[in-house]
Formats: structure tokens, C-alpha cells, sequence
């Protein structure tokens, strides 16, 4: 495949999210065939089974734009230690109704960044079980549990020097996972 094109969906609404930033920052540290495309989650309505059979057109584009890539890159806060809302709202409407899943065998990569110790390392648990019940095939190492702390990003929005190795070594083995599963 001469080209990869990749979801990414940032679990944050905010505007200055650190997550949506490192979302920014990692794209940088790709090869030149993946092309990220971002998917917007902040005009779903809340799911609801009662509307399965007739789903409102932002559910519809989201489940379009899933379908139509070769891989998902899944960047996430935590917020009171899970998953927030709109991140689990998007999970549910693209995997409904039953049976139509677009997230079906799509591979993904988890990863995020928080102001605490920990990170994200409760809200990215939580985020691949929902993932493994939707056959997503995660990349399971190298984690990446990131701080948000001067210094962490450059003055250009990059990852700063003293997690850009590690962060180049997670973005190698995540390229290396999405050609390895790509169907």
C-alpha cells in the first residue's frame, strides 16, 4: 500500500488540549505515506438505540470517514480516571447499530497526555477494552503514559527533545503495527 490514511480521534473538546497538541506533535514523527485525517466527535448527539435506524448525518459522516481509512490513532485525556463522555459517545455511534460496526478489525494506536504522574494510563485501559470488544487490533507496547510538563513540547508545537526519541521509537512501532494489520 503506497499510501495509508489514519483517523484520528482526540477524546477532548477543548481548545488548548494538550491532547489535541500531542495529536499535532506526533503526526510530525510519521513517514511521508500516512496521511492523519482528524475525525470530528464534537457534533454527535448523545447515542441513543432508538435512533439506529436513522442516524443523524454526523454519525453517518463519522462512520463513513472509519470506514474509508486504513487505521485509527486514538489520543486521549483521562478524566476521573476513565474515558471521557464524548470519546465513549463516538465509540457507540460508529458501532451501532448491531452488526455495522466501522470500527470492525481497524488497527489503532492509543496514547495520552495528561497534567498528572500517571498520565492517561487508566483512561487509555479503559479505552482498549472497549476497543478489543470492537475487534479493534491495538498496539499493545511500547505504552506511552506522558506528563504534560515544561519542556515536554518545543516552541514550534513539536515534542521537545527529551521525549522526542521515545515518542519517534512509539511512532515507528505504530506505522510498523498499522502496515502489519492493514486491510
Amino acid at each position: 500500500m503506497s499510501q495509508y490514511r489514519i483517523a484520528v480521534i482526540v477524546g477532548s473538546l477543548r481548545k488548548e488540549s494538550f491532547n489535541k497538541k500531542l495529536a499535532h506533535a506526533l503526526i510530525r514523527l510519521a513517514p511521508a505515506e500516512f496521511r492523519f485525517e482528524f475525525s470530528r466527535i464534537d457534533d454527535l448527539p448523545l447515542y441513543d438505540q432508538d435512533d439506529d435506524a436513522n442516524q443523524a448525518d454526523s454519525v453517518k459522516r463519522l462512520k463513513q470517514e472509519i470506514a474509508s481509512v486504513q487505521g485509527l490513532l486514538f489520543v486521549t485525556p483521562e478524566y476521573n480516571r476513565s474515558i471521557p463522555g464524548v470519546l465513549k459517545n463516538a465509540l457507540d455511534h460508529a458501532s451501532r447499530p448491531y452488526g455495522t460496526s466501522a470500527w470492525n478489525g481497524k488497527p489503532a494506536g492509543v496514547i495520552g497526555i495528561s497534567v498528572g504522574a500517571i498520565g492517561t494510563a487508566l483512561a487509555q485501559q479503559h479505552l482498549r477494552n472497549v476497543l478489543a470488544y470492537l475487534n479493534v487490533p491495538t498496539l499493545g507496547q511500547p505504552e506511552a503514559f506522558l506528563q504534560a510538563k515544561e519542556g515536554f513540547f518545543d516552541a514550534d508545537g513539536g515534542i521537545g527533545s527529551a521525549s522526542r526519541e521515545f515518542l519517534q521509537g512509539w511512532m515507528d512501532r505504530y506505522v510498523a503495527w498499522i502496515k502489519q494489520h492493514a486491510v
